[in-house]
């Protein structure tokens, strides 16, 4: 089997192939802290760590460029941590085991994390290269961005000093991403009665499996199927016509990935379990149909469980399946000025009950680049969660980034890349959260840019970065750095 060492350019697969054996989901970053700490002392390079584990460390410019400006390399080390349900794999405790699929870096069956495991390894690779021609150098590693942005927000006006900052989390080569919508998350809490299972029902679980998920900002556009969404259709239907009583309910596990995998206990009477199972049948068609194209490894099934003790009571049961039939899901706007960008969109993320405290928990992720437009979503949220009966907060606000197009590192990264590819690069904004926008408004006038190589499905099991397309985005970094 191939491995990742024989890759170009040895300097950044070489990190990004220790990086996988680090598990780093986010909040936790521990491993990968003490990693950089490590590189850094062995390389004698100056660094600090704040109070939440950002991690900077410094490297002098290069003879003759003492007096070049600082640039900030920013990546974030946490990943997403998602894997195919039938693949036994602890995020926390094994590693990633990447692999080489013709053009492609994969991983088996998980994330691969080069969002942003390659940013950070592109980092490393700068600190560690001595042949490249640079002014000084900051590499800002964040924790904690793909759940809350914490480390961003945590950021003081002294940890960093440089005011250009290059971040290279972006995921398709060829395009300069000069602003980025802003997010936060919308959380309903039903508080439920447990009530006995009726004696004449026999019960299911229900498992709507094999959709493409993927990345809540990047790619809410593409029309995949949200499994929470298709799920409760069903469900909704089913407690109108077959009496359906809903035992437990599991879709989503990250408020920015598009779930991918809904499961849910079910009872219904015995005298309509043929009915019921043939309707099972019907939806998975009508889904597959209305999804063709899109989502060819759909999955909608139910098998025979053992009858639960207890069900979720009636009214909440229909709060709940109203509520989620009725939010809004997917794209709601799109920018005027640029009509292939999302401005305004919403992930209905995650749906989980518990049965130590008698609560279902709804998450849903809402992005926008205009302010008011995504208050106004959090209100028609929160107004369909209140009339079922659910308690409504909003939580972890980030800000947007306006995009500046007359800035002069944009005016030198194109011209840049115009000269290595013959080529114009693609200036865009970005719907989904980057750590740009906390940061410009922590160091106010920093000059920003976020680019990086092509990774495709990020925040899926099917994540993979295309291996030209990092050695092509290591060559222009390096030229860029030497320009500045």
């Amino acid at each position: 089997m191939q491995t990742l060492s024989q890759l170009k350019p040895e300097v950044i697969w070489k990190h990004f192939e220790a990086l996988c054996q680090i598990p780093r989901p986010s909040k936790h970053e521990k491993g990968v802290i003490e990693y950089l700490k490590d590189f850094a002392v062995r390389r004698g390079l100056a660094y600090k760590i704040d109070r939440v584990g950002n991690v900077l460390i410094s490297k002098p410019a290069t003879k003759g460029r003492e007096d070049h400006p600082t640039v900030v390399l920013q990546s974030h080390m946490d990943m997403v941590p998602q894997k195919n349900s039938d693949v036994v794999h602890d995020f926390y405790k094994d590693p990633i085991r990447p692999y080489i699929d013709g053009e492609w870096v994969k991983a088996q069956g998980t994330t691969l994390g080069a969002d942003n495991g390659i940013g950070v390894a592109c980092a490393l690779a700068v600190l560690e290269s001595d042949n490249i021609q640079h002014g000084p150098i900051e590499a800002l590693f964040t924790v904690d961005e793909e759940t809350g942005m914490t480390g961003a927000f945590n950021l003081t006006e002294d940890f960093v000093s440089g005011k250009i900052l290059l971040n290279l989390d972006s995921e398709d080569y060829g395009e300069l991403f000069i602003g980025c919508a802003g997010g936060i998350n919308t959380i309903a809490t039903f508080e439920y009665k447990p009530e006995p299972v009726e004696p004449d029902h026999v019960a299911y679980q229900l498992r709507l499996v094999g959709l493409k998920g993927g990345h809540s900002g990047a790619d809410i556009h593409l029309g995949r199927g949200n499994a929470n969404k298709l799920l409760n259709r069903f469900l909704w239907n089913a407690e109108h016509f077959f009496g359906l009583r809903l035992c437990s309910i599991q879709g989503g596990n990250m408020r920015n990935a598009i779930p991918r995998e809904a499961f849910a206990i079910v009872t219904v009477p015995a005298a309509f379990e043929e009915e019921f199972l043939s309707s099972v049948a019907t939806f998975e068609q009508t889904y597959r149909d209305e999804l063709k194209g899109v989502e060819e490894n759909l999955s909608f099934t139910a098998v025979k469980t053992d009858k639960p003790a207890q069900c979720i009571d009636k009214e909440t049961t229909g709060n709940l399946l109203d509520a989620l039939y009725a939010i809004p899901n997917g794209v709601i706007r799109m920018i005027p000025e640029m009509p292939n960008v999302v401005e305004t969109s919403t992930n209905l993320a995650i749906v989980q009950s518990n049965e130590q405290n008698n609560t279902i928990e709804v998450i849903s992720l809402l992005r926008s680049s205009v302010d008011s437009a995504k208050l106004d979503l959090c209100n028609m949220i929160e107004s369909i969660f209140d009339m079922a009966q659910a308690k409504t907060r909003h939580e972890g606000d980030y800000p947007g980034w306006k995009p500046d197009f007359n800035s002069p590192l944009l005016a030198t990264m194109k011209k840049i890349y115009r000269d290595l590819h013959g080529e114009e690069a693609q200036v865009k904004v970005i719907h989904a959260g980057l750590e740009c926008g906390i940061i410009g408004s922590i160091y106010p006038g920093m000059q920003m840019v976020s680019f990086g190589p092509t990774i495709q499905f990020p925040h899926s099991p099917d994540e993979r970065v295309n291996i030209k397309t990092v050695e092509m985005f290591w060559r222009y970094l390096t030229s860029v750095l030497e320009a500045l």
